[in-house]
């Protein structure tokens, strides 16, 4: 019996370790291409610049794309080797292929909502005459496309609710086409309205307001600065040749301009922004004859939003004398501050939004980076706070005047998005849908704890594992950040993050300054010159975390897309040996040039501007391009663009590839994934989400000594 028993565990051990998958040994790393250097300089105050690889900054030469196939090439001849890479895709396509819908909304007699089978490229828009009701197909993007894509936006509806319009943007551009669907007949009228970028719709009777800028030379258009955005008024029917216009700046054409109307339709609303925070705003009684649009809060220093009219007056959501935010009340005749009335005063909490929604105010707070949900009146008198279902992330509250009801969506790290009903006059929720996901979460467990940075600042972190782990220094760790433009990380689910997970894996998420988590003042503590705070709050992160005995520098990975790419990309440089992975995504890496692209300049009031010597001094120091080092051994590197992405350029990732691979002479691998027919991220199809998780993942695994 004893024998049998050996034997037993023997073959139980034969058996484990054939099911078990080792990285690879060694990896054989193709040469990378020789990419071609001039003598490219630019003279900063009197500091010269080399700019050897500025030639990758025109995306559609035929010597680009020659690159872009060869690094494609490398990087998926590296990746081919990872022994467990197919059994990512396997695992991530079993994670993701579940019914998903949204939470639905009410607009007149239909309740509208989204709804993917699992694996469809695009999810697809249904209506229903009552939640009880069958659903109708409504828009299904994946039929306008071969591939899946192309995306559909809903912009706005009319008063009436008889008409929708939406927004196509194809392959992850930001621009976008409109076009407008009659709601019962499901028929699409023939306007047609071509290149907006970050356009919504603002209904006025037969017609709605839009923003839009000029038309780029052609060949240009997914690179060349957008410059003069308008707003316009389009009629039904019209071509749109044939639009309004209705405002613009010809002095300054680096501004944005959007527009939006007050449920009663009684005043339009412009917002005018020198960039991505601070604004003005102005208005236009639309019911007072020959009536003028005026300036209503001057910019550019301060935040401010509408949030609706109480008659003639109107609710301002603002940051001016108030840095984690108000709402005071507007007379448009008389809109100087000091004649303001305090309907809502600032919090000791972050004001992240507020809406309006059955003849009450919702104000979403931020505690600590989780939402919290106060119900007030129109004047201010406090109603309740809302009980909430844990503590975690809800979106949702708001809608029309009339409405008795919301449904709002909770999601947390370790809970995918559920769907609650919540009845108004008896301020109570109910479960409206479960996610259907086929994973176990409930053997994960989340903490937040404070770390203190280098300047002495508490700064909050999410950490997410198994439960029961062990803190022997050497499990690894996901450490994910952002650190910017007002930009709140707050607890949320993800389908990708789960394999991480499930495999022993650490996800880490710390609220670095530069974002909105504690107000505007958090905000400015990490923008233009202290920016370097953002950067030093990520490495406190991970040095914190080995100091605990989570991990140690060769387990851990770093991570960011967009303005988190730059992040990486700086304390990759700053800090390589305490990391041993890093991924930057569509990173903004060049900090001297990135303004002169598409809507690079509206960041300048985040970052600062090279063309300003002050600023200059203190870009040159981080950005992550101009801090690339012969004889430094980097984190082994993946980074990932699109050649539609007209947000972040991907010529910030060629040019940081192609000197990260000249320079570095270490055994780490020095990689770049361009994806084709995809953006800056919004859109993406399934197929591509899925491919692309594949490739970091394994890179990941097999970079932080990961079995399988």
């Amino acid at each position: 019996m004893k024998k049998q028993f050996v034997m037993g565990l023997f073959v139980l051990s034969l058996f484990a370790c054939k099911q078990s998958k080792q990285p690879a040994a060694k990896i054989t790393l193709m040469k990378y291409p020789v990419t071609q250097k001039d003598s490219t300089t630019d003279n900063y105050f009197g500091t010269i610049i080399a700019d050897p690889y500025r030639w990758l900054e025109n995306d559609t030469s035929a010597e680009t794309k020659v690159w872009v196939d060869a690094e494609n090439k490398v990087t998926q001849h590296y990746l081919s080797q990872i022994p467990f890479r197919d059994d990512i895709k396997k695992r991530l396509t079993e994670i993701w292929n579940y019914p998903k819908a949204s939470a639905p909304f009410k607009v007149g007699e239909y309740y509208f909502l989204t709804k993917n089978d699992g694996l469809q490229n695009q999810s697809i828009w249904y209506i229903k005459k009552g939640l009880d009701a069958k659903e109708e197909l409504f828009l299904d993007p994946n039929k306008l496309t071969a591939d899946g894509t192309a995306s559909v936006s809903l912009l706005g509806f009319s008063n009436d609710k008889k008409y929708i319009a939406y927004s196509v943007a194809q392959s992850g551009s930001d621009w976008s086409n409109i076009y407008v669907m009659e709601v019962a007949t499901k028929k699409k009228l023939a306007d047609e309205l071509k290149w907006t970028k970050f356009s919504g719709a603002a209904w006025k009777g037969d017609g709605f307001y839009y923003s839009k800028f000029d038309e780029p030379a052609k060949g240009t258009d997914l690179s060349a600065a957008n410059k003069h955005q308008k707003v316009y008024f389009h009629k039904l029917g019209d071509p749109q040749t044939a639009d309004q216009l209705i405002f613009e700046d010809k002095s300054n054409p680096n501004l944005y301009f959007g527009a939006s109307v007050t449920e009663d339709e009684r005043f339009l609303i412009i917002y005018a922004s020198a960039g991505t925070s601070g604004n003005a705003l102005f208005y236009q009684d639309l019911k007072a004859p020959d009536s003028k649009i005026a300036l209503l809060v001057k910019g550019y220093e301060h935040n401010h939003s509408i949030v609706d009219n109480v008659g003639d007056k109107l609710l301002l959501n603002t940051d001016l004398n108030a840095e984690n935010k108000q709402v005071v009340l507007v007379d448009p005749k008389h809109p100087d501050p000091e004649n303001w009335q305090k309907v809502i005063p600032e919090s000791q909490l972050a004001l992240e939004g507020i809406s309006t929604g059955g003849g009450f105010l919702w104000a979403s707070y931020l505690k600590d980076a989780s939402t919290n949900i106060i119900q007030f009146d129109l004047t201010g008198k406090q109603i309740r706070a809302v009980q909430l279902p844990d503590i975690g992330t809800v979106a949702g509250f708001g809608g029309y005047k009339s409405d008795q009801e919301f449904f709002y969506t909770f999601t947390n790290f370790t809970t995918p998005g559920t769907i609650y009903r919540y009845d108004i006059a008896q301020a109570s929720s109910t479960l409206y849908k479960k996610s259907e996901l086929k994973a176990n979460t409930e053997n994960f467990e989340t903490k937040q704890v404070f770390f203190t940075s280098k300047d002495g600042t508490k700064v909050p972190m999410f950490i997410v594992h198994k439960k029961g782990i062990k803190l022997d220094g050497n499990n690894p760790v996901y450490l994910y950040a952002y650190g910017g433009f007002q930009i709140s990380l707050t607890p949320a689910f993800s389908l990708s993050r789960m394999l991480f997970l499930e495999k022993g894996g650490i996800y880490v998420q710390p609220s670095l300054r530069g974002g909105s988590e504690y107000g505007e003042a958090w905000h400015k503590a990490g923008m233009l010159e202290k920016k370097q705070n953002v950067f030093d709050d990520f490495i406190a992160a991970a040095e914190y975390l080995i100091k605990e005995k989570y991990t140690n520098p060769g387990k851990i990975a770093i991570s960011g897309g967009s303005n988190g790419g730059l992040l990486v990309g700086a304390c990759m440089t700053q800090r390589p040996e305490l990391f041993k992975v890093a991924l930057p995504a569509v990173g903004v890496l060049d900090m001297l040039r990135y303004h002169k692209f598409t809507v690079g300049w509206g960041w300048v009031v985040e970052y600062g501007s090279s063309e300003k010597e002050t600023d200059f001094n203190y870009l040159i120091k981080y950005s992550p391009l101009h801090q690339i080092k012969s004889g430094v051994n980097y984190p082994a590197t993946l980074i990932t663009t699109a050649d539609h992405d007209d947000r972040v350029v991907p010529a910030h990732s060629f040019k940081f590839a192609a000197t990260l691979q000249e320079k570095y002479k270490g055994e780490n691998p020095m990689l770049i994934r361009i994806e084709t027919k995809a953006g800056h991220g919004a859109g993406k199809p399934t197929a591509k989400l899925i491919e692309e998780a594949t490739d970091v993942w394994s890179f990941v695994f097999q970079n932080l000594g990961m079995n399988w």
